[in-house]
């Protein structure tokens, strides 16, 4: 299994979900192609309703404690679903890579 596809899986098996996307952005950064090593985690759920953002990320980071010790880098939009809607359904983009010389 993907780690991609692992992620998928743990995050719709611990939360009630109302979005989940989970984008592979290796290829943003210079690492070999096919590369499974930044990713960014959009993850909607009543869950995170009362608690604060560095909360939700450990609570995001302890379900995916096994996913952590193979990736490098793990961007997280830990939203209710009311903050959810006040964005429209958007998060920013990611900032370009600014290591390694891809993408500068």
């Amino acid at each position: 299994m993907s780690i991609q596809a692992a992620i998928e899986q743990k995050l719709a098996s611990e939360y009630h979900i109302d979005y989940l996307q989970v984008e592979n952005e290796s290829h943003m950064h210079n690492v070999a192609a096919g590369s499974e090593s930044h990713f960014k985690v959009t993850i909607v759920s009543d869950s995170f309703n009362d608690q604060m953002l560095i909360k939700r990320h450990r609570m995001v980071n302890k379900t995916l404690q096994q996913e952590m010790q193979q990736i490098h880098a793990l961007s997280l939009h830990t939203l209710t679903p009311d903050e959810w809607k006040a964005r429209a359904g958007t998060v920013a983009n990611s900032p370009k890579c600014r290591g390694g010389g891809k993408n500068q």
